[in-house]
């Protein structure tokens, strides 16, 4: 008897613990078992709090996993691109302007070019005495033909960069898709701009010293044509 007793409280306390009702048929509330005084309903109430107590530490366990996981992504996203393509791109730059830099008699300089129009293009250089307009008339050629050669050696230098853009573009491409976080992805984006930018320079580099040569030509051709007038009214004077 008092091992069936025994049973129908256990019986009461799991059903307790499990949330399920109780059948009002169980009884005694508290027996005593083994000289020991067992309580059904203090006994369900110690596994509901232990239960709860479980999932409360169950859960700061996920908030800090999911805390270190942030942790660990703004981290990737601070980390900045190991790859650098800065020292390349200033070079190629700087050898482009040495390029400009060196242009030869006819600078591309405003207060240069004036002067040189003023003494060989214009005005009293196209109604100078005979051999001052023929050594104009040199002076024009040789700008000529140092421009076209200013841009030959620039149109050279732009393509020999090229094969050094290219392999920037292949690195920075390469780190794009292997960054590891938004700082990464944003540096290499950076430097591809600045590639492109560094490409837009050189044929803007390019397309200046062509029309730089192209209109030192027209000129030359324009004060050849203005020459030309001014022998023929001395040589109808003269007659």
């Amino acid at each position: 008897m008092k091992m069936s007793c025994y049973r129908r409280v256990v019986v009461a306390g799991l059903l307790a613990a499990a949330g399920l009702p109780l059948v009002a048929a169980v009884t005694p509330a508290a027996a005593q078992v083994g000289g020991i005084v067992h309580d059904p309903r203090n006994y369900a109430q110690n596994i509901l709090t232990a239960a709860r107590t479980l999932e409360q530490i169950n859960n700061q366990i996920k908030q800090l996993q999911n805390q270190a996981t942030s942790l660990v992504n703004e981290a990737r996203n601070l980390q900045s691109l190991p790859t650098s393509t800065l020292q390349e791109l200033q070079g190629q730059v700087d050898r482009t302007r040495e390029l400009l830099g060196k242009a030869q008699r006819v600078a591309f300089d405003v207060g240069d070019i004036q002067k040189a129009f003023d003494a060989r293009y214009k005005g009293a250089a196209l109604s100078a005495p005979q051999a001052a307009m023929v050594a104009n008339a040199e002076a024009r050629w040789t700008d000529s033909v140092g421009a076209f050669q200013d841009a030959m050696k620039v149109q050279a230098g732009v393509v020999g960069n090229m094969g050094a853009s290219r392999q920037s573009i292949g690195t920075l491409v390469t780190a794009s898709q292997s960054a590891t976080g938004a700082l990464q992805a944003a540096q290499a984006g950076n430097q591809l701009l600045a590639l492109q930018s560094q490409q837009l320079g050189d044929l803007a580099a390019a397309i200046a010293a062509q029309g730089r040569a192209e209109m030192l030509d027209a000129a030359r051709a324009a004060a050849a044509e203005a020459e030309g007038r001014e022998r023929f009214r001395r040589f109808r004077k003269g007659h």
